[in-house]
């Protein structure tokens, strides 16, 4: 969905959030609060940080499979905007246990996933779940919008963002693992590789691009090697933008991670003035490319 295809509406708006994990939900939040937008949250159980109550006007939690129950939260407040942020685990939810049957969802959930879970109608990636997820929204007449519409402040701009510059082998190394980040984005496998020597040493699957990371590095235990972090060729911008933010810094360092390459005008970076800052003090470099350079880098 292009952006300049969203309606206009009153800034008073009431918008709804629902907020998994991370501090992307509240970084939206805060950016619908100072545009003077009414902000309902439904806060995803075992998920969602409790400090999103002091950063809206409503807040309720929900089960993650009680979908039926979020759309009804925010009918009851008149929303009819929604912003999915934040992340789910999904090898957690999906596959532990007795997998989504044992999340107890409710009519609404079992409607909108019994063709992909049991039908087995398509895959079960991230862009099938979540295009149902929209789906659901849109029979209700609620509009799934990007997070990013509200707060456009965090995407990445393109340049060398940290002080940290990237090495001749580093940028090797990120020319190299841009077409293989690419393609496994294209299959919905995941947004993310790591790369060191121009080999590929993980990439980011269902588990999500901290695992990856913390796996690259019992793998890779010299250290030194580059994250590629790009989004998907069909990315669609209401859900699954590629994102780095604090924990991502924070498992570089602890593994010895020395690089991060990203999308300009695609990677959404939360925190960004202390993510900078803490790359900066560990040594990290991140680097965000713009189409034509990752065009270049693709050829």
């Amino acid at each position: 969905m292009m952006l300049e295809n969203l309606r206009i509406v009153d800034d008073r708006e009431p918008i709804g959030i629902v907020a998994g994990w991370g501090n992307y939900p509240l970084s939206v939040a805060q950016a619908l609060r100072q545009a003077n937008h009414r902000v309902v949250i439904a806060a995803i159980k075992d998920h969602a940080d409790p400090s999103l109550a002091n950063h809206c006007d409503a807040l309720q939690w929900f089960g993650v499979a009680k979908l039926g129950a979020h759309q009804r939260w925010f009918q009851r407040h008149g929303i009819q905007r929604v912003v999915l942020a934040g992340k789910l685990f999904k090898d957690r939810l999906l596959f532990h246990g007795r997998g989504w049957l044992g999340l107890v969802p409710d009519l609404e959930c079992i409607r909108t996933f019994f063709p992909i879970f049991i039908g087995r109608q398509s895959n079960q990636g991230d862009d099938a779940l979540l295009g149902a997820v929209v789906r659901s929204y849109q029979r209700c007449e609620m509009e799934i919008v990007p997070g990013t519409h509200y707060a456009p402040e965090l995407l990445a701009q393109s340049g060398v963002l940290t002080m940290t510059k990237p090495s001749a082998t580093i940028r090797q190394d990120i020319e190299y693992g841009w077409a293989i980040a690419k393609e496994m984005g294209r299959l919905d496998i995941g947004q993310s590789i790591t790369v060191r020597d121009r080999t590929v040493l993980a990439v980011e699957a269902v588990e999500g691009t901290d695992a990856c990371i913390q796996r690259t590095g019992q793998l890779c235990p010299r250290g030194g090697f580059t994250l590629v972090k790009v989004a998907k060729p069909q990315q669609d911008r209401r859900f699954d933008q590629p994102t780095i933010g604090l924990h991502t810094i924070a498992q570089m360092q602890r593994t010895g991670g020395r690089a991060i390459a990203i999308e300009a005008g695609e990677t959404i970076i939360v925190d960004r003035d202390e993510v900078l800052r803490q790359a900066d003090a560990a040594g990290i470099t991140i680097v965000c490319l713009s189409h034509s350079e990752l065009s270049s880098c693709a050829a």
